[in-house]
């Protein structure tokens, strides 16, 4: 089972983007992909209501509302978490998972925000020993920007974390959200520069890059 988690302690990063079109990724690939929603918001959840009958089924928790129990035939798990986490509380979310992604906005108050956070991640014992890997996604981009450039650069200072992809800024997102799809669900001809966007991602997760280092 392949555990993947979205992380920021900023509101509004789009965690809930990405693990709503990563659940929607994994099971229209016929995975059984159990999405937990830690965000009292629960904006993961909502969008799951919206999901049509007849779109490959993904399965939900309420993690908010307690302990999470995860089935044994899932093949992958996603983690929506919430805003202001940290100390003890980031650090039991990250024993949950093999696999974290941070996105981080194209502003500078989303960078100076993300600096203490991403530091904390990265000095968490887990992920020091990579037994939990860490990748950074720019996410709502656009590319043209001076704030985009920053956020490129700022990006790329994080050693200890591969930057993996850049995200656009498009309505194509709301347009799947709204109707409980994912992007990958979207016809591809309106589609096609953003599923070249989540090739790096996509390949990360599926990468041993990715997973934790096995210890004898």
């Amino acid at each position: 089972m392949r555990s993947i988690m979205i992380l920021n302690a900023k509101g509004g990063s789009g965690k809930s983007t990405l693990s709503t079109n990563l659940a929607s990724y994994y099971a229209s690939n016929g995975n059984k992909v159990l999405l937990v929603d830690y965000d009292p918001q629960h904006s993961s959840l909502d969008w799951l209501k919206e999901r049509p009958v007849g779109r490959p089924g993904i399965s939900a928790v309420d993690g908010s509302a307690g302990t999470v129990r995860t089935p044994r035939n899932i093949d992958y798990v996603i983690y929506d978490t919430p805003a202001a986490v940290r100390g003890k509380e980031l650090a039991a979310l990250i024993r949950k998972s093999q696999s974290i992604i941070i996105p981080v906005l194209p502003s500078p108050i989303d960078m100076r925000a993300a600096t203490p956070f991403i530091r904390e991640v990265l000095n968490n014992g887990k992920v020091s020993r990579k037994e939990t890997r860490v990748a950074l996604v720019a996410n709502r981009c656009r590319e043209t920007t001076n704030v985009y450039h920053m956020l490129e650069e700022y990006l790329k200072k994080m050693r200890k974390a591969p930057f993996i992809s850049v995200l656009r800024e498009t309505q194509n997102y709301n347009k799947a959200s709204e109707r409980g799809l994912g992007i990958f669900e979207l016809p591809g001809y309106l589609v096609n520069r953003d599923l070249e966007q989540w090739d790096p991602i996509i390949q990360w997760l599926s990468s041993r890059r990715s997973q934790p280092i096995k210890r004898k």
